[in-house]
Formats: C-alpha cells, structure tokens, sequence
C-alpha cells in the first residue's frame, strides 16, 4: 500500500483514524470509511506480500510492531513492511474525497476606515505587525493594539474596503519573499516585481522585522568596501558592515554617489582604471522611497548601462504609493540583504532617502492618532531609523560571515544638520558625508565638505597604500581652505604659504569626479600619489583633469603591469614608486 500526502483540511480526520487502529485492528460498521481503507489495505497486502509505507519520519520500533501486528490480524498472516522516509510529507496518509467540514479561523470586522488605516474589532489575540487579509486580496498588517480594537495599516487600495467587511488573523507576521531570482529586477516593499520582466518565483519567506545581532555575533569593521569615488575612498572610507549617512540638501549629488558606488561593485575584469574595479561577490540593494517613478527608471536604465543591474536589486516605494508602502519599504529590502549576509554574502544596501521615510511614518502615527512630539513626528521616531539601521553590521565567521553595509541618505534644508531626523541618524551611524550647495554650485563635484565629514571606521577600512598616499590629505585640503580664505584679504603672503595654497588648489581639483565614473583604487592611488609628492606643482590648476585623464590612459596602455602590482601588493613598495616616478616623467615629455 502506498500511503499518499496527508491534506491539511484531513488532520483531524487521521487523528480519529489512528486512534481506532490503535484499539484493536477490528472494524465496526459504524465506519464504513475506514472498512474501506482497511479493506484496500488487506487485498493489496494479499496480492504483493508487502505494504508500502512512506512516513516524514522515522517510525520508532513499537510503532512498526504495531503496524505489523495490526495488518497482521486483518490479513490473516504476517505482512512485510517497506517503510520509507519521506520528510516532503506533510502528514500520513491522505483519506480521498473527504469534506473536512467547518475550520476554525480567527476572523474581526472593519469598525472605521480613514487614509490607508483600518479600526478593526473582534481581534484580540493579533500580534504586532502580524499580517491580515481583507476582501478582494487585499493585505494589511496590525500597528495599534489596543483594549478593544486593532489599528491596522492597509498595503492596497483601501477604497476598495467599506466598514463591516471580514478580515481574517493570518497568524504570520509581515514577510517578504527572498531569494537569488530577485537579482536585476525591480519590485515593491512586498516582493511583487514592477518592471514587467515576469513573475519571480520564491518559496522561502524572511520577516521584515527582525532583532539585530548581538555583539558576539559582530566583528570588527576592517574590510574596504571601494567606492570608486577618490574623495571618499581616500579620506572618508567606509568598511563592509559600516553604516555611513549621505547628508545633503535637495539636488547635490547625495544619490549619485550611492549609484557610483553600486556601479563600482561589478565584478572587477582587470585593474584599468575604466573599469570598475569592484570586489567581486557584493550583492546591491537600492531601496527607492517617495522617489518619482521617473527618476526609479532612470536609476534603473544607468545601472543596466553599466552592467551593474544584473547584482542590484531596486526595491521602489514610489511618491504615488500609499505611505504604508513607504513604511515598509526599507524594512524590505534589509530582509533581503539579510537572506544574502545570512549566506556569508556581502551587501551593500541604500536608503533613497530616510526622510521620506520619516514623513511616512509621521502620517500614519497621526492617523492612527498616537500622541506626536517635535515636528509632530511620534515619540519612537528615534527607534524607527535605529532598529533599521542596527541591522546592518559584519557577521562573524562562526555566523555565516557575511555583512551589510547601509548608506542611508537623507535630505537637509538650507545645510540644517541640527533639525531632528538629520541629528537622529548621525547619532545611529558610523560617520557621515555632508554635501555642501555651495561647493556643488561652484562646480566642486562630489560636493563633499571635508571639514564636516568623518568616518568613525577611519583608516582601519583602507588597504596600506591608500592609508600611505592619503594619509595627510585631509588634513592639508583643511588648512589650504583656511590659508585661501585668508589670502583673499591680504597679497602679501609667503612663499611657503603661496605654495600650500597652490598645491591645496591643485588637490581640490584632482579631487573632482564626473558622475557614473567610478575609478579603480589602483587608479585612485595612482593618480593621488602624484598629486601629494609634489609631481604635479608644475602642472597649471586649469590642466589637471586633463593631465590626470591622460595620465591614466598612458598607464592603461604602457604600464598595465605597474596597475597590476598595485592592485595585488595593496602597498607602494619602492618598485611601485620608482615605477610610477618613472611613468609620470615618461608621460609630460608628450603633456601639452
């Protein structure tokens, strides 16, 4: 006898079964079903001799003498048994053409309807964010839960719902679907893709809610994560498993620098200066909220360009979503970074931007009327952001090994980086790179401010090269800002004075980057190290991006090996400097 999957309506039904083989293998007529089962059982054991049984575990020996003497009483002689283990079972067996009658479910009802948020009654027994169903497929999760009623955010069309409809207790909690099929495709907080490409198939679920790591479970930051950005990579680096705010005003290139850095994890071919130059294996997360789909698509066109969308996945929370969508959105894509991290796989995952996300979050709170504070922004707004952003971190070995690396952006007015979301999520990450409107204006490109900006992982994220090269940049570019800023009231200024002016001029504009173009960190280094030893005072200020582009290219083209040992030693031995002194005089006799 073959023993078929058990179906879940059946359970309660098999309960009933087992206890009456257990008694004593005799039938009564009162059970016309189970003579029939059992009647099947003993014409298939007569004929083969043997009974076929499949179980999702192993049966313990009492059990198996049991079956045995069971079968044995019904068919007159001892029966052998083939017992298989097959753990894809749900159940034992499976009774054909049974009505399982009435099941039980944990069902409320729509008391008030308001905004996306449903007052629902009848459901004392719901959990925090445990999802719910509505009619017509529309989902929901539980947010407020109070004496007499649930506060529930609606995930849909909530003019599709009236008061008094059904809505039933799932019993899981809000979930997202994960897995590698989500790779290149753009999709929703809910795992559901957008950009017309098909349906993504994935049975495995990750909660979006999840406790962060403890301590033991962390290690220390000291792996770079590259950017490709010299400015950043050089005095502000940021490591696997750091948290490092973009802060900026609207329009200074905070999202460019996230879409660089994506761009430069594809998989490095070789160390041109062109290229990318990546570690290979990072997974990218780009989580859109209240952006326009215009600029999603957009996002999405320059990483397919750059053949950097087939290891990126864009989770879009669109400004036309309903706020619940906006909500959640970021709590989704840190699910998916984890299914990969849990993997011993390294992430990097953007928040476009927090601040909307702040907003959400206020217009839900007020409308499921929690008492508001500053900003009228609710009292655990501070928890909102630090919970999210605790969850990224690098795993010890011991737990998979794996990290997430968060670049949270959020959006200041008028350079304000005291308001209260911007001094909230300074004081959650490792550090900050604040963009300045008046360094973007007057063409500085990345906008970034030195001064104002940190990484509190510091050179513990760089390799030994750029910490050699780097070393005493940001230093220098703070004190030519002072020394500029003094010339201008005095000509009467030192030579030594002119010349740390004239090199600091020089620095800044080496310094300068176009968008979409992230550049090696041999490059990086390369090009640095020229800069800061003095081979470029001879170069006018007006000619160094040209030179530095140059530059390059001859080394692409003649001293592809020089790049090479960069890449590979990660630290400027003599024959690296004799060979890069080498390639810059080399390369001015053809400079003009």
């Amino acid at each position: 006898m073959s023993l078929q999957p058990l179906t879940k309506d059946a359970r309660g039904f098999v309960d009933g079964v087992v206890d009456y083989l257990k008694k004593d293998g005799k039938t009564r007529s009162s059970a016309p079903k189970v003579q029939a089962l059992l009647r099947k059982v003993t014409s298939q054991a007569h004929k083969e001799g043997t009974a076929t049984v499949e179980s999702p575990v192993s049966l313990t020996l009492g059990e198996k003498q049991q079956l045995n003497a069971v079968l044995a009483r019904l068919i007159g002689h001892s029966v052998h048994l083939d017992i298989r283990v097959n753990p894809a079972l749900l159940g034992g067996i499976q009774i054909e053409d049974f009505d399982p009658g009435v099941a039980a479910r944990r069902v409320g009802y729509v008391t008030s309807l308001s905004d996306g948020v449903a007052k629902i009654s009848g459901l004392p027994q719901v959990s925090y964010l445990e999802r719910l169903e509505f009619g017509g497929g529309i989902a929901g999760f539980a947010m407020n839960l109070e004496e007499d009623s649930v506060g529930a955010i609606i995930l849909g069309d909530y003019l599709k719902l009236s008061e008094g409809d059904e809505v039933r207790a799932t019993g899981a909690l809000l979930s997202v679907p994960v897995g590698d099929a989500f790779l290149g495709r753009v999709i929703n907080p809910l795992g559901e893709p957008v950009d017309g490409k098909g349906a993504i198939l994935s049975k495995k679920l990750y909660p979006m809610e999840k406790i962060a790591p403890g301590v033991v479970a962390r290690r220390p930051v000291t792996t770079p994560l590259q950017t490709g950005i010299k400015a950043i990579d050089a005095m502000i680096p940021i490591g696997r498993g750091q948290r490092e705010l973009i802060i900026g005003d609207r329009n200074t290139g905070k999202t460019s620098i996230a879409i660089d850095t994506i761009i430069n994890q594809k998989p490095a071919r070789n160390a041109s200066h062109s290229d990318a130059g990546g570690e290979e294996g990072v997974v990218c997360i780009y989580v859109a909220i209240g952006q326009k789909t215009s600029r999603i698509a957009q996002v999405a066109a320059e990483l397919s360009i750059h053949k950097a969308l087939d290891h990126t996945i864009i989770v879009a929370a669109t400004a036309s979503d309903p706020a619940s969508y906006q909500y959640i959105a970021p709590y989704a894509g840190t699910a998916l970074a984890e299914y990969f991290m849990d993997r011993g796989r390294d992430v990097l995952i953007v928040f476009d931007d927090l601040t909307k996300h702040a907003w959400a979050y206020r217009q839900i709170s007020l409308t499921l009327k929690r008492p508001s504070g500053r900003e009228a922004y609710p009292g655990d707004v501070f928890y909102l952001h630090s919970r999210l952003l605790e969850r990224a971190c690098r795993l010890e070995e011991s737990h998979g090994g794996g990290s997430i690396t968060a670049l949270p952006i959020i959006e200041t007015q008028a350079n304000d980086m005291s308001a209260y979301i911007p001094t909230n999520v300074i004081s959650i990450t490792d550090g900050q790179l604040f963009l300045e409107s008046d360094l973007f204006n007057a063409g500085q490109r990345p906008a970034i401010n030195v001064g104002i900006s940190v990484s509190r992982v510091g050179g513990a994220a760089q390799i030994k090269a750029m910490k050699k090269v780097a070393g005493s940049i940001k230093l220098d570019l703070a004190q030519y800002r002072a020394l500029a800023a003094f010339a201008q009231f005095s000509t009467d200024v030192d030579e030594t004075t002119k010349k740390q002016i004239d090199r600091g001029a020089r620095m800044m504009e080496l310094l300068k980057q176009g968008r979409y173009m992230p550049m090696s960190i041999a490059a990086q280094i390369a090009i640095i190290w020229a800069g800061t030893t003095g081979h470029l005072d001879d170069i006018a200020v007006a000619n160094i991006s040209r030179f530095e582009s140059g530059f390059l290219g001859f080394l692409d083209r003649s001293h592809k090996k020089l790049l090479g040992m960069i890449a590979k030693e990660k630290a400027l031995t003599p024959d690296i400097e004799s060979g890069l002194t080498k390639g810059i005089a080399e390369f001015k006799k053809s400079f003009s």
